[in-house]
């Protein structure tokens, strides 16, 4: 970086060149850390996160690079309990059903209004799952229903919380598949375990089709490995309450937008901040 900053001429004082670990930085992190912590604007939680299961450490959303890839797009039959019906999913990612707890369609949807609040049997699980109704769903996409698997996808996570869902993790942080599963399914490898339980489907009947599909691939900007959406405990700070003073500094006049149209794409980001995950899994970082 510094010699990128001496190629382009930047006139500064290079005596007071400071490097992410010194002491005195290290000191003033850890002061502010516990400064924020005892306002009650940092806590630990349970929440989901870009996991980089080569590095085993959770990232940013900066540090994850969508990648453009052909891939599949599997339809899966869900059988109704007792009834000789069935709704069919669209899923890019077939493993993950192994963690669903819902089945959702949209509520203006005229084809499966009759089936809200009924009860699906998941395949390979023994499980029973409800189908509800979210706005969130896309009725033109796939079949118009979707699965709903919260603990490994940031928006099925966020319809979970607003249907008290459960969350079952399905994957250790290597992106093995956990004993949440089937043991037949147990210690294999995500795309393993993707290709076993596609089979699996298909020998029960229940593979409905596969169809090419051109899809963004999250993968991590170091690592290069597919990024998972992962449960698990890190460090946060409270964004919303940070959040309302900047937002009533505006509202009162106090910080003025020019042009005032630019108000509405600040509110509408700071009114949708979500908390801010600052720990890592690194081996080297402030502690």
């Amino acid at each position: 970086i510094t010699q990128q900053l001496r190629r382009l001429g930047a006139s500064v004082d290079w005596s007071r060149e400071r490097f992410t670990m010194d002491p005195e930085l290290s000191e003033a992190v850890r002061e502010v850390f516990v400064q924020l912590y005892n306002e009650g604007l940092i806590y630990r939680g349970q929440r989901l996160v870009n996991w980089d299961p080569k590095l085993h450490t959770a990232i940013s959303d900066l540090e994850v690079v969508q990648e453009e890839e052909a891939g599949y797009l599997w339809h899966l039959r869900y059988p109704i309990k007792g009834s000789d019906e069935a709704v069919i999913v669209a899923t890019t990612r077939p493993e993950t059903m192994l963690g669903d707890t819902a089945v959702a369609v949209n509520p203006v949807d005229d084809r499966y209004a009759h089936l809200i609040g009924q009860t699906i049997l998941l395949p390979l699980t023994g499980r029973e799952i409800p189908i509800i109704a979210d706005d969130y769903v896309d009725a033109d996409f796939g079949s118009g229903c979707v699965k709903i698997t919260p603990a490994h996808d940031f928006n099925d996570y966020a319809m979970g919380e607003r249907h008290q869902l459960p969350v079952i993790n399905i994957l250790t942080a290597d992106a093995c598949l956990n004993e949440n599963v089937p043991k037949q399914f147990q210690g294999l490898d995500r795309f393993d375990g993707r290709k076993a339980v596609v089979a699996a489907m298909d020998a029960l009947g229940l593979l409905e089709k596969i169809d090419d599909h051109q899809l963004k691939v999250p993968r991590g900007d170091r690592s290069g490995v597919v990024i998972e959406p992962w449960l698990t405990l890190q460090w946060y700070v409270d964004a919303k309450k940070l959040a309302g003073p900047a937002i009533e500094a505006v509202e009162t006049g106090a910080v003025e937008f020019i042009p005032k149209q630019w108000e509405n794409t600040y509110f509408s980001w700071m009114r949708d901040i979500q908390d801010w995950c600052i720990s890592r899994q690194l081996w080297w970082g402030h502690r």
